[in-house]
């Protein structure tokens, strides 16, 4: 189960992180509202992700869905440039995720 909360806050990770952007600077109050929504919600969930999983592996885990998704986030809503060095780099982040996940 804390393999789930673990992905639940990477996924929240990319949420604060996307309406951290949308929030014009912390000007629209909607999106700071999602804002500290999603940051709570990610650390409480990372937070007891941790008790089972090892802290170097979660942190790892949770920056690393967070990273990539937020990559993936910013080329297709935001027009950031997705390059091939880009994905190749995002991939190796994915398979560094997946390989934690396998061997930790």
């Amino acid at each position: 189960m804390n393999w789930i909360f673990l992905i639940l806050a990477g996924l929240l990770e990319i949420g604060f992180t996307t309406s951290m952007k949308l929030s014009n600077g912390f000007s629209n109050l909607k999106w700071v509202a999602c804002f500290i929504i999603c940051i709570i919600l990610s650390f409480l969930l990372i937070n007891k992700a941790t008790e089972t999983i090892p802290l170097g592996t979660a942190y790892a885990i949770w920056t690393g869905i967070g990273a990539a998704g937020t990559v993936i986030v910013g080329a297709f809503f935001f027009n950031e440039p997705l390059s091939f060095i880009r994905i190749f780099f995002i991939s190796t982040l994915i398979a560094s995720v997946i390989g934690l996940k396998i061997f930790a």
